[in-house]
């Protein structure tokens, strides 16, 4: 069994285009997408007709709720670009999405950790600093899940982490968007410092569950022009360098 994780796309159809040509030469049996894919000022709908059309498994993220909850005046910026560009159609299949599922009885997808979709599961914001998470961390919000492999997304950064129980624990980092910062809950920035798209394979052997993270490059340049006309220099910025500046 061979598993493709895509995650956080954030409406980067150049990014995510980039990534299924490289999947289809992977001889995967099967992608998974942990959700985040809409929300930014790239191409949503078109990125959401793209999703739709794939015989996917796809989970809602944190994006995903608030693009369906929050009223017009308590969206961000990247919520409020996607939400007026989409249609019924595309809030009709955002609705039907879940942030957690057990995908079979050995693994187990979710766009955060297992119980939320903002909490991160493999790093730690501290006030100063954003920080890999300490093991105990990491047990502690992987709480009494006892699926073999645990897929999560949310932080953008690629990591492949084995619990003290065992399981392993991957973020296949982001398909589309490589730096960001945030508030919450301190002030912090995430950069992995390259443009390129990322994701997964994952692959079932008989000594247990190995991953391989990819780096997959892309025309990076085309999307962070149109981020700039769309207003969003910072985002421009993450796009062409992987780095807020």
């Amino acid at each position: 069994m061979r598993i493709a994780i895509v995650s956080d796309i954030h409406g980067n159809l150049a990014a995510l285009e980039a990534v299924v040509e490289d999947i289809g030469r992977r001889g995967v049996d099967a992608v998974v997408n942990l959700g985040d894919s809409l929300s930014g000022p790239l191409k949503p709908l078109e990125t959401a007709r793209f999703l739709m059309a794939q015989d996917w498994t796809h989970l809602a993220g944190n994006h995903e709720r608030q693009l369906l909850a929050e009223p017009s005046g308590g969206r961000g910026a990247s919520d409020a670009f996607a939400h007026a560009r989409l249609g019924p159609a595309e809030f009709a299949w955002m609705a039907s999405l879940r942030p957690r599922l057990r995908w079979s009885d050995e693994v187990l997808l979710c766009h955060g950790t297992p119980d939320s979709d903002l909490h991160y599961f493999l790093e730690t914001v501290e006030p100063s600093r954003l920080r890999p998470a300490t093991m105990p961390e990491i047990d502690a919000r992987l709480g009494p899940v006892d699926a073999q492999l645990v897929a999560c997304g949310h932080t953008h950064v690629p990591r492949v982490v084995r619990a003290s129980g065992g399981q392993l624990i991957v973020n296949p980092g982001s398909v589309g968007l490589q730096a960001y910062d945030d508030i919450h809950p301190h002030p912090h920035v995430v950069e992995t410092g390259s443009p390129d798209a990322r994701y997964a394979v994952v692959e079932r052997r008989a000594a247990g569950w190995t991953a391989m993270l990819v780096s997959v490059p892309y025309d990076h340049a085309g999307m962070a022009a149109l981020a700039m006309a769309n207003g969003r220099p910072d985002w421009a910025a993450a796009l062409a360098t992987g780095r807020l500046c």
